[in-house]
């Protein structure tokens, strides 16, 4: 019984970490309607980011931490301009092949700027868990996992109780009606666009606290799209719900079937859901019922 309840906590925790992460896609699509294919470069890109700051230069977490994140909205921003602002308009599918190209761009830059070998990314939070008798939990996902919760009902109340966030919202549902509101699309693409890689920093603080960094940390962002597709791409509050219910399911999956088969099953098993979602219900469990297909 021990065991299931600490693969079950873990497991939520887990999800949490993939919830933060969605949470970068959703900002995104709601504002832009681009489905951001570099999201998991994003936090790669701000992972090494804290890297520079931290390990690098030397400084201390209270003045490198912060001084990443303003980075990581500086980068955003410019990504939007660079490759978006001109692109308003243009078909979804269109925007889908610049994201892939901007994949394959931060991916060289990464190298260019910071080279192919692994960095040891530095220690943000303490590597001893928490122990609570029998169950022990990893003290990132745990401080984690409140920041996560704390993050979305933040956004959730910003989009939904207060002006700017209102006047995003309006543009996530129609970029005309937006415009003929006097509401200026481009800025709140921008917004959305430097919210996404602050997102994805922090994430990247959270999952590589401790560990090793390399460009392939960002399959994280892989990870976290089954999550984004169960909640629906517009919803907020959702996406911790869906987190909780897919990180839950691959820890319990890891634990008992993957013994079972002699493979890593819970590894692939958000992705048999993302694909059942995909054919059951394509707006996902709170998403808005209008979807455009590429």
């Amino acid at each position: 019984m021990i065991d299931f309840i600490n693969y079950l906590i873990n497991g939520a925790l887990v999800g949490l970490l993939y919830a933060l992460i969605a949470m970068g896609f959703v900002v995104i699509y709601r504002a832009s309607k681009v489905f951001n294919f570099a999201q998991g470069e994003l936090v790669v890109f701000g992972g090494f980011i804290v890297w520079w700051m931290v390990a690098s230069m030397g400084l201390p977490l209270w003045v490198g931490l912060p001084l990443a994140f303003v980075a990581a909205a500086l980068f955003g921003l410019l990504v939007e301009r660079v490759f978006f602002s001109r692109l308003a308009g243009e078909s979804v599918f269109a925007m889908v092949m610049v994201t892939i190209g901007l994949l394959i761009l931060i991916r060289g830059l990464i190298l260019v700027l910071f080279g192919p070998q692994v960095r040891s990314f530095p220690i943000i939070f303490p590597l001893q868990p928490v122990i609570i008798g029998d169950i022990l939990i990893p003290r990132s996902l745990l401080v984690g996992g409140v920041i996560t919760v704390i993050v979305g009902f933040g956004l959730s109340w910003f989009f939904n109780r207060t002006r700017a966030g209102l006047r995003m919202t309006a543009v996530a549902e129609d970029h005309q009606v937006a415009l003929s509101m006097g509401i200026s699309v481009k800025r709140s693409i921008a917004f959305a666009w430097i919210l996404g890689a602050v997102l994805s920093t922090l994430g990247a603080v959270i999952f590589l606290s401790g560990k090793s960094l390399n460009f392939l940390a960002s399959d994280i962002g892989l990870a976290a799209l089954p999550v984004a597709l169960l909640a629906g791409f517009e919803a907020i509050a959702g996406v911790l719900l869906a987190g909780l219910i897919v990180g839950i399911i691959q820890g319990l999956v890891t634990a008992y079937l993957d013994p079972i088969v002699g493979g890593a099953i819970g590894t692939v098993f958000p992705f048999i859901i993302m694909l059942l979602i995909l054919f059951i219900r394509p707006t996902g469990m709170f998403g808005w019922k209008t979807i455009e297909r590429v």
